[in-house]
């Protein structure tokens, strides 16, 4: 297993947010969305393979700490060992990532810093918010729960899910993270669920994180959006070997707000080799805040998944002379006369929609006991890690759409957008 890591050694000290009205929010202030300066890197190679239980006295003899050694730790010793043997995922994803942190709070908490149940709100390290202290506050809680959140991060860890039961690293992950304890939360993760992290390190601004502070069935939302907001495409250009390598991409449309540039470089690569890169429209503000940034990305997307509410403000944006809820006929906007491009849209508990220059097409979704439904957050990123899997494995297309409803249908009894513990194969 190969991973890089850059670390960036300048560039501003400025500080995203897998739920919309934090995103929504941050877009409304003008500071995060300045272009920054050409960036300097360290540029690291290392084999992971080569850190195991025969060699971990040795990495602990080389740290100043005599606790377990932490992944960044255990990154170092790794890079100080490398060999040139490489493996590559053939499934690349391009988010923002967030390290969700969930724990159960009474409402005395949330009163503490002035919260509501069921709200979410933004904080910015840089302006001494109280608020930020929660971060620091939750890790002390005994059921907090770790999850390598942000949209595509879900989705690349849904993917690995269903492949990683046949051969590990199937999946890799690029995205923008701090130098911090975080970042190693968020390391440990994806390694536990065989994503292979590609992260871009920044040396000065934090990772990204969203404290889940749940009150029976409510949750209050806290976001420090952070490092996810600053990659760039310079990052991808220093790894293209994994590009090179990959047979298909996925990308998060909340990406669109960082580096529509990313995109579009993937996109170039995917058109000149034929290979699929899937476009997720993650929320309805971003064809309607970010619609020239669509409209660069859209002719590179071979699948365009998104749910009834992102077609609906699609349709809106783009001022489409139809109903804005008929599904069909926007789907059939986005396909236009491009007999490689399909489109996907997921509606609840209604059919699946698929449309493309071959037709229309509807896809019942399974009924769920409404007693096992726990927590229906994520369940689109679920969806497109079904769907990416089964892309992956090379199945049809009425494959890849049932396995995408079978592992939202999985992940919705869970907390937060979260998989079994156990891993259950897939079975049509």
């Amino acid at each position: 297993m190969l991973i890089r890591i850059l670390t960036r050694t300048t560039g501003p000290k400025e500080s995203r947010s897998g739920f919309n009205l934090a995103l929504w929010k941050i877009y409304q202030n003008e500071k995060f969305l300045k272009n920054y300066n050409h960036q300097h890197y360290h540029h690291y190679n290392f084999n992971s393979s080569y850190y195991s239980t025969t060699n971990s006295a040795s990495l602990r003899s080389t740290s100043t700490s005599t606790s377990t050694p932490s992944p960044i730790e255990i990154l170092k010793f790794i890079m100080s060992t490398a060999s040139t043997t490489k493996e590559f995922p053939p499934l690349i994803c391009l988010g923002n990532p967030l390290l969700d942190l969930q724990a159960t709070v009474t409402p005395d908490y949330l009163a503490k810093y002035n919260l509501k149940a069921n709200d979410a709100i933004l904080v910015d390290a840089s302006s001494n918010d109280e608020k930020m202290k929660i971060f620091d506050e939750i890790l002390t809680f005994p059921d907090v729960k770790f999850v390598a959140g942000g949209a595509a991060q879900n989705t690349a860890r849904g993917a690995a899910y269903i492949l990683g039961s046949q051969k590990t690293n199937q999946v890799g992950y690029f995205g923008s993270v701090g130098n911090d304890k975080f970042s190693e939360n968020l390391l440990n993760e994806n390694k536990k669920a065989g994503v292979l992290s590609l992260y871009q390190i920044q040396s000065d601004i934090g990772t990204g994180k969203c404290a889940a502070l749940i009150t029976g069935h409510d949750r209050s939302l806290v976001t420090d959006l952070g490092a996810a907001n600053h990659f760039k495409p310079s990052h991808l250009e220093a790894n293209w070997e994994f590009v090179q390598n990959a047979k298909l991409f996925y990308v998060g449309g909340f990406h669109l707000t960082v580096s529509p540039e990313a995109i579009v470089l993937l996109g170039k690569h995917a058109k000149e080799t034929g290979k699929p890169l899937v476009l997720n429209l993650s929320a309805p503000f971003i064809p309607q805040f970010f619609k020239d940034a669509l409209v660069k990305v859209l002719p590179y997307a071979t699948v365009v998944i998104g749910n009834e509410s992102e077609a609906e403000s699609y349709a809106e944006s783009f001022g489409l002379d139809c109903d804005k809820k008929d599904l069909v006929a926007i789907a059939k906007s986005i396909v236009g006369n491009d007999d490689k491009k399909t489109v996907i849209f997921t509606h609840g508990l209604e059919p699946t929609v698929v449309v493309s220059t071959k037709g229309v097409s509807t896809f019942a979704v399974k009924p769920l006991e409404s007693s096992s439904i726990v927590d229906t957050n994520g369940a689109g990123d679920a969806f497109a890690g079904g769907f990416m899997a089964g892309l992956t494995q090379g199945k049809d297309l009425e494959t890849c759409i049932d396995m995408g409803q079978w592992l939202a249908a999985l992940s919705i009894q869970e907390i937060g957008p979260s998989y079994p513990t156990e891993i259950i194969q897939y079975q049509a």
